[in-house]
């Protein structure tokens, strides 16, 4: 099935990814994995609530972790350009017989929640406080150094659906795995701010959250960091890597969090900004699509995520495989 020509006069407009909630078991377990590892900096916490930020972020957070009995994604947040865009949202989304719930959160203008129609939950707003930037901080940079918040990727169980339905919203794609047997997608990389992608779907059973990644500065932070985890109890939550991608030509970490949260370090795609860029496609079945050096990636790396709350998760129907791992 081929993709969806880019819609680059959507009914809104979407700046980038934001920020993503994630409910954790133990939240001192967790601040020290994102916080004393990782280097996140923390911009607020509560008894049961965190928030963090990136070191070139000046927006409150790109990431909230809150206290719970059972470990799951909440939304997956993106910022528009203005409150107008946010009115546009709320009606292109009722107009789709999807929920539109406007919410109170903190740090942020007017927001209002909604599913996308597999049902991952999704939040929208137009402004968030600001605060002074740490960018020049260098006393801050601890662990891998995350400089921002980079891109989503999500379990779709029908990967097609959901090109077409993010096309809607302007998204435009980048780079995608079609199996060659069936015509159908596999996987696709998809943006709006300029790189490779703010939102990814991967086929599997879903909707469910693959992972949250974070740009970092250079590929020996990700040699750092993997040494720090190897020596300070963190060895068993290196997944994956490191290696590069085929797709995005992304050095890359895969990481997991105390919950099991998937978490991917990240540098070294290229910019999409040209409104005519022309997506790259890739094969299933090519051996360096996922892997352009490394080892592949193991089974966990296809068959686990984290559950959206609330999202009803459903098989894929597409039943394509590329290389696992033995």
């Amino acid at each position: 099935m081929p993709i969806p020509a880019p819609n680059l006069y959507p009914p809104f407009n979407i700046v980038r990814l934001s920020h993503v909630e994630l409910v954790v078991t133990d939240l001192a377990k967790s601040r020290a994995f994102y916080v004393d590892t990782l280097g996140l900096q923390v911009t607020d916490e509560t008894a049961d609530t965190i928030w963090l930020r990136a070191m070139e972020e000046r927006g409150h957070h790109c990431i909230v972790l809150k206290k719970g009995d059972t470990a799951s994604a909440r939304d997956l947040s993106f910022k528009v350009f203005d409150d107008d865009c946010l009115d546009r949202a709320e009606k292109f989304f009722s107009d789709k017989g999807l929920p539109v719930d406007w919410v109170e959160r903190p740090y942020q203008s007017r927001t209002f929640r909604t599913r996308d129609p597999h049902g991952i939950p999704l939040e929208f707003y137009a402004r968030m406080d600001r605060l002074p930037p740490i960018h020049q901080k260098y006393e801050l940079y601890r662990g891998v150094k995350p400089l921002r918040i980079d891109h989503f990727n999500c379990f779709s169980p029908n990967v097609d659906e959901s090109v077409a339905f993010y096309n809607e919203l302007g998204f435009r794609v980048t780079e995608y795995t079609e199996d060659e047997d069936s015509g159908h997608l596999w996987a696709a990389w998809c943006h709006r701010k300029g790189g490779v992608h703010d939102m990814a779907f991967t086929n599997g059973t879903g909707p469910r959250l693959h992972h949250t990644a974070f740009w970092v500065p250079t590929p020996l932070n990700i040699i750092d960091l993997l040494d720090l985890m190897a020596t300070t109890g963190w060895v068993s939550n290196i997944e994956r890597g490191p290696g590069r991608h085929g797709i995005s030509n992304a050095f890359f970490l895969y990481i997991r969090d105390p919950d099991g949260h998937r978490i991917e370090i990240y540098c070294s795609d290229y910019q999409t900004v040209d409104p005519d860029l022309e997506p790259i496609k890739w094969d299933l079945k090519d051996p360096q699509r996922q892997t352009l050096w490394g080892a592949p990636a193991p089974k966990s790396w296809f068959e686990e995520g984290s559950v959206f709350e609330g999202a009803e998760v459903r098989p894929s129907l597409l039943k394509a495989q590329p290389i696992v791992a033995p």
